[in-house]
C-alpha cells in the first residue's frame, strides 16, 4: 500500500488546517501517517508518531527529533512526505534525504508565511534565510501561499516545482449559509448589542503582531462621533490584560467587547458589518478568507497576505486612516467585499493539491 507522511512541529497544527487532506489520501488507497508533537486523537489518521518537536529551532530536543523521523521515514517507503511549519520543515527534509534517494520520495514543504520577507527585520534573514535556501536542496515541491512569497521563492530558490495555494481552502457550507434576524438578534443580545449597532469584529490572537491596539486607538476616535460603533475583539492571547486598561482607560467599556476564544466565528461574521485587519505580518491570513466567504466587508493593513485578499488596504499604524476607511465603508460596503470568493474554497483547493500530489518527482 503507498504510504503518506504529514509532519508539523504540533498535531493542533494537522487538526486545525489538515484534515481534508488526510481524507483525500485515505480516499486515494493511501496509508495515512502523521509526525508531530501532541498525543490528540487525528481523523482519518492510521498511524501518529509523537514526536518531540520543539519550536524553538535550537532546543535540543529538536536533535531527538531528527533521529526519531530519520528512523521512521526510512523504515516506511512514503512516496509522499508534506511537511508543515518551520521547525517541522526542515526537520523534515533533513530527516528524508536518504529516502528521496533510495526510494524516491517526493518531498513537499508548505511555506505558510517566510520569516524572511519585505520589512522583515535584518536578523530574520540572517537565520533563516540561509537555512531555508539550504533546505531547498533536499525539497521537491515547495507551496507558497502568497504572492510576495511566491515571487521571492522563484526568484531565490532553485527547485523543480514551486507552487502558489491559496492557502489550505474554507468550507463554504460553513460560513455562507443563512441566518434568520431572529437567530442573529438573539446572539447579539446575548453580547449586549442593539440592533442598530454597527459591528466591526477583529478574530486573531491578542498579540504585537495582531496589533489590535491600532484598531482600539482608532475606536477613541471613531466613538466620539458615533457612540452606534461597537468592535468585537475575539481571541485570546498576552495582551489582554494591556487591552482591558486600555480599553477601561479610553472609557470604552460598552463600545470594545474582548470575546476570548470562540468556536461560533461563522455565526459572528454574520452578524457583524465589517472585519478589520490591522496585522503587520501575515500568511495568508485565514480570517479575511472566511469573511471572504461570508461575503463581509474588509478593512486591513498593508502587509503580506492582507494585500492577497483585502480590496481596501491602509498604512500600518496610520489611525486617521483607519477610520476614515471604517467611515466609509458604513457609508458604501460593497466596495470593501472581496468578489473573488471560488480561489479561496476548498474544493478548488483540494483539486489544485491534488495535481501537486500526483505529479511524480
Amino acid at each position: 500500500m503507498k504510504k503518506v507522511l504529514f509532519v508539523a512541529t504540533v498535531t493542533r497544527h494537522i487538526n486545525a488546517f489538515h484534515i481534508p487532506y488526510l481524507k483525500w489520501f485515505k480516499e486515494q488507497g493511501y496509508e495515512v501517517h502523521v509526525a508531530s508533537n501532541g498525543n490528540e486523537k487525528i481523523e482519518y489518521c492510521d498511524r501518529h508518531f509523537n514526536i518531540p518537536f520543539e519550536r524553538f529551532p535550537l532546543k535540543l530536543d529538536n536533535i531527538k527529533a531528527y533521529k526519531e523521523l530519520k528512523k521512521i521515514i526510512n523504515d516506511n517507503n512514503y512516496k509522499i512526505v508534506h511537511c508543515h511549519t518551520p521547525v517541522g520543515g526542515v526537520i523534515a527534509r533533513l530527516a528524508a534525504r536518504k529516502s528521496r534517494k533510495k526510494y524516491k520520495t517526493k518531498v513537499i514543504y508548505t511555506a505558510h508565511g517566510f520569516h524572511f520577507y519585505n520589512g522583515a527585520p535584518l536578523l530574520n534573514w540572517i537565520i533563516y534565510y540561509p537555512i531555508e535556501k539550504l533546505c531547498t536542496r533536499w525539497t521537491d515541491c515547495l507551496i507558497t501561499i502568497n504572492e510576495e512569497d511566491y515571487k521571492l521563492a522563484k526568484k531565490k530558490f532553485r527547485i523543480k516545482e514551486i507552487e502558489l495555494v491559496n492557502g489550505v481552502g474554507i468550507d463554504e457550507k460553513k460560513f455562507n449559509f443563512q441566518m434568520s434576524d431572529e437567530e442573529k438578534e438573539k446572539i447579539r443580545k446575548e453580547l449586549n448589542l442593539k440592533g442598530d449597532d454597527y459591528i466591526l469584529i477583529q478574530v486573531g490572537e491578542l498579540n504585537k503582531n495582531k496589533n489590535q491596539i491600532m484598531t482600539i486607538e482608532a475606536m477613541k476616535k471613531l466613538v466620539k462621533e458615533n457612540k452606534k460603533i461597537k468592535l468585537l475583539l475575539v481571541g485570546k492571547g498576552d495582551l489582554k490584560e494591556f487591552y482591558e486598561k486600555k480599553i477601561e482607560e479610553y472609557d470604552l467599556k460598552d463600545n470594545i467587547f474582548l470575546l476570548g476564544f470562540r468556536r461560533d466565528i461563522p455565526e459572528l461574521l454574520k452578524i457583524s458589518d465589517c472585519l478589520i485587519s490591522t496585522s503587520k505580518r501575515e500568511g495568508l491570513p485565514v480570517n479575511l478568507m472566511e469573511a471572504t466567504i461570508c461575503r463581509l466587508p474588509i478593512i486591513a493593513t498593508e502587509c503580506r497576505g492582507n494585500r492577497d485578499i483585502a480590496k481596501k488596504i491602509v498604512e500600518i499604524g496610520n489611525i486617521n486612516e483607519l477610520c476614515s476607511n471604517i467611515n466609509k465603508c458604513i457609508k458604501n460596503k460593497d466596495v470593501y467585499i472581496c468578489q473573488d470568493v471560488d480561489k479561496y474554497k476548498i474544493e478548488n483547493i483540494m483539486k489544485k493539491m491534488g495535481v501537486i500530489y500526483s505529479n511524480e518527482k
